[in-house]
Parts: C-alpha cells; sequence; structure tokens
C-alpha cells in the first residue's frame, strides 16, 4: 500500500491564508452583502424545515407540537407500505415522470439543434419567442384555459358538434388523461428548455465549423460531429437534474393538481396530490404524510446518484 503523508501546514502560512481570505472578503464585501438574501432565503425555507422530517417517525399531537409529539419508530412506514393507495400513487407518478424523460426530454434537444441550424437569426428568435413564452402562464392560469377548451361543454366539443364529430373529454377520460399531461406540459416547458440548448451550441467555437467546411464537411456532418459533442455535457447534467427529480417536477402538482378529477383519480393521482389529499381531506395524519415524502426524497437522492454515476462511466462530467 502506498503511504499517505499528511501535509501539515505552517502556522504562520495558516494565519496569512486567513488574513487573505478575510481581506478578499472586505474588498467583496458588497457582492457577499448582496448573497446574503440568498442564503438567508435558503435556510429559513430549505434547511429549517428539514427538523419537521422527524414527524415521519412521530405520532404528532396538536397540543405538544412537533418536537413534543411522542415516537412511534417506524410505524408510519409500515402503514404506508399496506396502502393501495400510495403503491397507486406511486405507480402514477412513477409513469408521468417515465414518460417524460424517455419522450419528451430528447425532444427539445432536437428543437433546438433544428433551429441552432436556421440561417436567419431575426426567424431563429420569433420561433423562440412563440415557443417560449406558454412557460410564463403559471399551471393555475393556463389549466383554466385547458379546461375550458377541452371540457364536455368546452370550445373543442362545440367545434366538434358543428361536425357532428363525437366529443372528446380527455380531463375526464381515464385512458387520454395522461397524454394530455404530457403533452400540455411539452407545450408549456418545450420552449424553455429549448434556451439552456441554443445556449450550449452557441458557446462552440465557431472556428471548428468553419475548418470542417474547409475540409468538404457538409450541414449534417457538422451537426453530428461538432454541434453534438458541443453540448453533450449539458446533455447529460440535464439528465442528472431530471432523473433527480423525477418523483417531484416529473410529475409536477401544480399541473396534476389543477388538472385532474375524482373520475381519474386512478391513474392520474401522484404521491404529491395524495400527499395533499390526505393531510388536508383523509384525517390530517401529517405525520403519514410525512413519511410519504421523506420516502420520495430519498428516491431522488438515489436517482440523482445512480444517474450521474452512469454519466460519468460514459466519460463525461457529473455533477460531482
Amino acid at each position: 500500500m502506498k503511504r499517505i503523508e499528511k501535509v501539515v501546514l505552517n502556522p504562520e502560512l495558516k494565519k496569512r491564508n486567513r488574513q487573505l481570505m478575510w481581506r478578499q472578503i472586505r474588498n467583496d464585501k458588497l457582492l457577499y452583502l448582496m448573497l446574503f438574501p440568498v442564503i438567508l432565503w435558503y435556510l429559513i425555507f430549505c434547511y429549517l424545515p428539514m427538523g419537521g422530517l422527524s414527524l415521519a417517525f412521530k405520532t404528532f399531537r396538536y397540543d405538544t407540537g412537533i418536537w413534543f409529539s411522542p415516537w412511534n419508530g417506524i410505524g408510519h412506514f409500515k402503514e404506508m407500505f399496506s396502502d393501495d393507495l400510495f403503491w397507486r400513487a406511486l405507480k402514477n407518478t412513477l409513469v408521468f415522470a417515465g414518460g417524460k424523460l424517455l419522450f419528451l426530454f430528447p425532444i427539445p434537444i432536437i428543437l433546438a439543434t433544428i433551429l441552432n441550424e436556421l440561417r436567419s437569426n431575426k426567424l431563429r428568435r420569433i420561433y423562440q419567442t412563440i415557443l417560449t413564452f406558454p412557460h410564463f402562464i403559471t399551471w393555475v392560469v393556463l389549466s383554466g384555459i385547458l379546461i375550458s377548451f377541452f371540457s364536455s361543454n368546452g370550445v373543442v366539443n362545440g367545434i366538434l358538434s358543428i361536425f357532428n364529430m363525437p366529443a372528446i373529454t380527455p380531463l375526464s377520460t381515464v385512458q387520454y388523461f395522461r397524454p394530455f399531461i404530457w403533452l400540455s406540459f411539452l407545450w408549456k416547458e418545450l420552449g424553455w428548455d429549448t434556451i439552456i440548448y441554443l445556449a450550449a451550441f452557441a458557446g462552440i467555437d465557431p472556428g471548428l465549423y468553419e475548418a470542417a467546411s474547409i475540409d468538404g464537411a457538409n450541414r449534417f456532418q457538422k451537426m453530428i460531429h461538432i454541434s453534438w459533442p458541443g453540448i453533450r455535457g449539458t446533455v447529460c447534467i440535464m439528465l442528472i437534474l431530471a432523473a433527480g427529480s423525477l418523483m417531484t417536477s416529473g410529475a409536477s402538482f401544480d399541473q396534476v393538481f389543477n388538472l385532474y378529477s375524482q373520475p381519474v383519480y386512478e391513474v392520474a393521482d401522484t404521491i404529491d396530490t395524495y400527499v395533499y389529499r390526505a393531510s388536508f381531506g383523509m384525517g390530517m395524519n401529517l405525520g403519514y404524510t410525512t413519511a410519504i415524502s421523506f420516502l420520495k426524497s430519498v428516491i431522488n437522492i438515489i436517482l440523482i446518484v445512480i444517474a450521474n454515476k452512469i454519466v460519468t462511466k460514459m466519460g463525461e462530467p457529473g455533477l460531482y
């Protein structure tokens, strides 16, 4: 075995390094001051609430609060794994997330590649603006628009009735609800995801394209041998982030909650919507719903570690 020697810094050198660090902080104090509200926000809304995770192992009592509620070990987890509604919600979450990852994740990459190949910058900006606009509409507003269009007495069915065609109700039909969720998500987020890949394309050295043109490469060859390798690292990072948020953003609570209804609970009820209903409409068992959210976070961590490992094995830089 190789002997690992511990490097011991001279005390004077340590003191000098600390002085340099504080001097740099004083010189850039305005930048650190601008960073302070962000750090404070994360501490208050992201780190302090982590103490509430202890509810997953407690029986919550309103008279004693979170910290003094009695412990019940893994009782909530045993209840969760024997709950058919939980398994249904987990299945629906994985189906929604898997569909978005497998079928919708590549589409922004393809669209960004097409837009990058357009010769007219003005036309590219027009397309990009049109495609990006839906991202800035909240799901609450957008859901109201979709319901007005696709409800049983909505605009779409009104047009179909003019031509004596059968009505369609994707929001209340089991077999159509999931595709409707995927397509509406694609329409809303397609342009925003495309921006990321267009920015990656912009970072490719134009000299590579010029050299390829001199060598006689056509546009397709440039796309395969220059454009794709130039954005592959960005695609891998986005894939890791998408895999790490499968249980959350993969089945967006805002989208599903504002569009689903009781007739489609069988295929629409995700973990987030189930936790919401169990917390505020099915007995207020906060310890049980915290256990479900805790498990969801653990699954997200496992997925992001696996995705990062796969990406690094392929020779691409991961998140860590």
